[in-house]
């Protein structure tokens, strides 16, 4: 598949790249990107819910009301979980909710996501650039001139760029990573993807090992 090389005007560069079909052009496997997607917003969980269980609680031991008779249950000191303001039976605890996943199942995730992209005509191709000063009003042009703007947009370099990403870090709908860093949610979560020239380099070396 070739797509042809733009220029931060939108204007053609009169070259043209071919996209690696082992990496854009494989059947996608939905199962994989959902275990992917799935173990991406896992990890973004703090997991630092917790309640106090009864032997946590501060308060007085001393039993309410005698064993039996009284007609209700047995519900011994002001902790109680009966009672308001007592403990919590099995409540959430501290807890890590990641879970690991096979690299060549993480590998297929981010080839099939790209080959949805690749799909739906979202990916164009830009050659490198750089931006001398942080400011986000160069950014936008570059979204207008490429016709991305008020599109949910990923930005992909080959590595990272302070000023790139200081101009775009104001902005919603627009998000900057390097090529490394790529994952799949990030793909399925933007409308499209612009990659520069360099990048698909990278992310042939990462996805072709």
């Amino acid at each position: 598949m070739e797509v042809n090389v733009l220029n931060i005007n939108g204007q053609e560069t009169g070259r043209k790249v071919t996209l690696n079909e082992s990496i854009f052009a494989i059947e996608p496997n939905d199962h994989v990107l959902y275990l992917a997607v799935k173990q991406y917003l896992a990890n973004q969980r703090q997991g630092t819910a917790k309640t106090k269980e009864r032997s946590e609680m501060s308060g007085s031991t001393r039993k309410l009301g005698r064993q039996k008779g009284g007609g209700g249950a047995r519900r011994g000191d002001i902790n109680s979980p009966l009672l308001v303001g007592g403990a919590r039976v099995f409540g959430p605890k501290p807890r890590d909710y990641g879970f690991k996943l096979n690299r060549k199942v993480k590998v297929l995730a981010r080839k099939s996501a790209l080959s949805y992209k690749a799909q739906e005509n979202a990916i164009i191709v830009v050659e490198d650039f750089d931006i001398e000063t942080p400011k986000t009003k160069d950014f936008i042009n570059i979204t207008k001139n490429l016709n991305v703007d008020g599109r949910k947009l990923l930005l992909v370099l080959p590595k990272e760029n302070k000023n790139v990403y200081l101009s775009a870090r104001n902005l919603q709908r627009s998000e900057v990573m390097s090529a490394s860093t790529l994952n799949s949610y990030k793909i399925l979560n933007a409308d499209v993807l612009v990659v520069t020239e360099n990048s698909l380099k990278v992310i042939d070396g990462i996805l072709t090992k």
